[in-house]
C-alpha cells in the first residue's frame, strides 16, 4: 500500500462539478492499494499516516501528529501511485490491486481514520477527480507500506 500524505491548510475533491470531500487543516492522502496488500498493510498506512510528526509546534518545529493537532484527513483512491515506470514511457499498472479489493481497502482506510476520531472527507472510488491543494510548508511525504525506499 502506498499513501502519498501533503499536509495542507486546506483541500478539496470535486467529481462531476460536485464537492464530495473538503478539510481545512490536515492532511491530503493519495492512497493506492497493490496486489496482495493485506490487513497489516492498511495498520501499518493507516499508523502512519494518523501518526505522523508534521505539524509544527509553539516552537516551530515539527512534532505534532495529525491526531495531535485535531487536523482533518481527506482521501482520495490513487491507483497510479502504483504505477511502475522503469521500463518505457509508459507505466504499468499490474502491480496494482483489482477494483474490488481495491475499494474494499479504501473504505477500511477511511473507516479506520474515522475510528480514530478524525473527520475524513473522501473523493469517489474511480471516478474522474478534481483534487485542489494548498500544500503548507511544503510537505510531502511518500509511506509505503512494504517499505521499498
Amino acid at each position: 500500500m502506498r499513501a502519498l500524505i501533503q499536509r495542507v491548510s486546506k483541500s478539496s475533491v470535486v467529481v462531476d462539478q460536485q464537492t464530495t470531500g473538503a478539510i481545512a487543516t490536515g492532511l491530503l492522502v493519495l492512497l493506492g492499494v497493490e496486489k496482495g496488500d493485506t490487513e497489516k498493510d492498511l495498520r501499518y498506512t493507516i499508523e502512519k499516516t494518523t501518526g505522523l510528526r508534521i505539524f509544527e509546534d509553539e516552537q516551530g518545529k515539527m512534532n505534532l501528529s495529525l491526531l495531535d493537532v485535531g487536523g482533518q484527513m481527506l482521501v482520495v483512491s490513487q491507483f497510479t501511485l502504483l504505477g511502475d515506470v522503469r521500463r518505457g514511457r509508459r507505466p504499468s499498472f499490474v502491480e496494482a490491486a483489482s477494483p474490488e479489493i481495491a475499494n474494499r481497502m479504501y473504505e477500511e482506510f477511511i473507516n479506520s481514520g474515522r475510528e480514530l476520531g478524525i473527520d475524513v472527507q473522501t473523493g469517489i472510488f474511480q471516478a474522474e477527480m478534481q483534487v485542489a491543494l494548498v500544500n503548507e510548508g511544503p510537505v510531502t511525504i511518500l509511506i509505503d507500506s512494504r517499505k521499498r525506499f
